[in-house]
């Protein structure tokens, strides 16, 4: 049994190596002017070939057998079906439905396209800049997939693979690191329906993807402790630097990987030129590239400055303290909550008008007025009620018993004092991620963190005795059809025909059939939400400048390749715009309010420019409509006339 646990999951490391290759491939291709089609074509086929030798080299040894066997016998229990069943689920959501995801949509893939479009990797021209001081880990993973299909919508296939890899994962990491492996069995299945993991399974977000790459690196170096391979040491680092290029969010989960990988830094120096070239590999698919350049184009490593964000500065205890409270409520909100609107009227009155000021200064509006949404959605979903329950209930458990947790030496290759330090590293990332943030989805920028802050409920002896328990076998089945059925009514990707459903609904004027209504239609349209001035566009607006500020401009782009979108600033002159091949430019009316200083007749004016159609669009369910302007810019003669 010693001998499985110390063998390398080839899988897992797969996974790794290409991500880490992927992101080293951008930023080479950038280097070279050459981040295109054929570009990619020739890093995938010699890829495959380094692949093909790796893999070779790797099952060297291993033992073979049918995985068609495999499969039955994992699967032949309750708890791995239904597993499975989600995974089909999200994977069927995922296939049917185009992407929704608002970040992504806003500026995740439209970085990507500004890049495909100069060939390489740019800072773009742009007020809005998350499109440039982001990480960019999971956009070099995407890349490649838009490059050669001229598509999103296969994206999501990067976060189904992340979403089979997680029980694996979770099993090897809990057991590690004290939790009995009866418990790290039951929870290896079970926390992946925590609604942060399960709703972005067909997603395009990037929080799942760096709550494997996270779990991965702590799993490498303590496998590395046992098996003393240095190709161990190799994965987990390939790992952290994947982990750290995903979201700077993630970068205090260096400690407790830090802690981990630090024993087996000696196995390095077994094959020193190799682990040279391996550290090469893990700085380009790390953060490292990324926070150069931020400090080259805004002063700053992180990117923060460009956002000015936070202005008014309160101490990391102030941050600390609405952090608890946020990220807690956030994490026991029912799958759907229809008091929701009761519950922020109810904030709104109890938050005294002296704290809501100073929070409102600190925090996201949302995050300032502790504000809870009706159903479970990707872009601010936490673990879910069930799983806080089940971990609460653990922790009793264990505190019932006398004598403090047990284990064998099997599922503990790490000392005590050792084990404690790991596990508890955790909680000093979680402190200082809660001492800096100030957004509003906190519960869900925390995914890749409750992998390795959950098992430290789970080391107590009592738990193995909870799951056995009736109660708790059925208490965890009904989550796993809870999160079934939040996969069958999510906005996102229903598997049902909701718009058709509520269309035909009697009663329509009432209020909740209204608001449901209205949030599926936005969801269902999100993907194509500018589809209706797409269709108002002459041929001839090849290049469109845009005013805009986090909107879902990637539908704006579509078909991808056919148009070029280009951001125009307050400072712009029309001979600028007309230096950079910019026509017509898309204003948004609410957003040129906000952030330009001169009236809009007077900026049309300055630039030569007319409106030729005024639209409404409605992007966000909660914002409503908003009003947007095609401009065209006159012709140099007609102004002269």
């Amino acid at each position: 049994m010693l001998k499985n646990r110390t063998r390398t999951p080839l899988g897992i490391a797969f996974w790794i190596i290409l991500c880490a290759y992927l992101n080293c491939a951008g930023w080479i291709l950038s280097a070279l002017h050459q981040l295109n089609a054929v570009g990619y074509a020739v890093i995938l086929l010699v890829g495959a070939a380094l692949g093909f030798v790796w893999w070779r080299q790797a099952k060297a040894g291993e033992p073979s057998g049918s995985w068609v066997s495999t499969f039955k016998a994992r699967f032949r229990r309750s708890f791995p079906r239904a597993f499975l069943v989600l995974a089909a689920m999200a994977f069927l959501g995922g296939l049917i439905y185009p992407p929704t995801n608002y970040d992504a949509l806003s500026y995740r893939v439209p970085r990507i396209l500004n890049w495909l479009a100069e060939g390489q990797w740019h800072w773009i021209h742009t007020e809005f800049h998350r499109l440039n001081s982001r990480s960019v880990g999971f956009e070099w993973v995407s890349v490649p997939i838009i490059a050669l299909t001229k598509s999103d919508r296969l994206l999501f296939l990067i976060n189904i693979i992340s979403y089979l890899l997680l029980p694996g994962l979770i099993y090897s990491v809990f057991t590690r690191l004290g939790v009995r492996r009866r418990v790290a069995w039951h929870w290896m299945w079970l926390l992946p329906t925590a609604y942060c993991f399960l709703l972005q399974a067909g997603s395009i977000g990037n929080d799942l993807f760096g709550a494997v790459v996270g779990l991965a690196a702590v799993d490498f170096a303590l496998r590395a402790r046992v098996s003393s391979r240095v190709s161990d040491v190799w994965y987990s680092c390939l790992a952290a630097a994947l982990l750290s290029s995903g979201k700077t969010s993630n970068l205090p989960l260096l400690l407790p990987w830090a802690i981990v990988i630090l024993p087996t830094v000696p196995l390095l120096f077994k094959k020193f030129v190799p682990s040279i070239a391996v550290g090469m590999v893990a700085v380009g698919a790390s953060f490292l590239p990324m926070a150069a350049l931020n400090y080259k184009y805004c002063g700053d490593w992180t990117g923060l400055a460009t956002e000015n964000w936070q202005t008014n500065k309160q101490s990391p205890l102030f941050f600390i303290r609405h952090n608890i409270l946020l990220i807690g409520l956030q994490n026991v909100v029912p799958p759907v909550f229809p008091m929701a609107k009761a519950w922020n009227r109810m904030m709104m009155k109890v938050i005294p008008p002296s704290s809501l000021q100073v929070l409102e200064t600190n925090f996201e509006p949302g995050g300032a007025h502790l504000a809870l949404g009706e159903m479970q959605i990707e872009e601010d979903a936490g673990l879910g009620l069930g799983i806080s329950v089940l971990l609460v209930a653990g922790v009793i458990a264990s505190l019932r018993r006398s004598k403090a947790a047990g284990s064998n030496l099997q599922t503990q290759p790490v000392g005590k004092g050792y084990r404690t330090a790991v596990l508890m590293s955790p909680f000093i990332s979680l402190l200082a991620f809660m001492a800096k943030s100030g957004l509003t989805t906190a519960a869900r920028l925390l995914t890749p963190y409750y992998g390795l802050l959950i098992p430290v409920f789970l080391v107590g002896r009592g738990n193995e005795g909870l799951v056995r328990n009736v109660w708790w076998r059925r208490f965890a089945l009904l989550l796993f059809i809870a999160a079934g059925m939040l996969l069958i009514i999510s906005p996102a990707r229903p598997l049902w025909p909701a718009r058709h459903v509520l269309a035909m609904a009697p009663n329509r004027q009432n209020p909740l059939l209204q608001r449901a209504q209205s949030v599926y239609t936005v969801y269902g349209e999100r993907a194509n939400g500018f589809a209706p001035i797409l269709e108002k566009l002459p041929p001839e607006a090849t290049v469109l400048g845009l005013i805009s500020f986090d909107d879902p401009e990637t539908s704006l782009w579509k078909p991808f390749g056919s148009r070029r979108i280009k951001h125009v600033l307050q400072k712009d002159t029309a001979e600028d715009l007309r230096d950079r091949g910019i026509k017509y430019v898309l204003v948004s009316s609410e957003q040129f309010s906000l952030h330009y200083t001169e009236p809009f007749e007077e900026w049309l004016g300055r630039i030569n420019a007319e409106v030729v159609q005024v639209i409404r669009l409605n992007l966000r369910a909660s914002r409503g409509e908003s009003e947007w302007r095609l401009v065209k810019l006159k012709s140099v003669e007609t102004k002269k006339n």
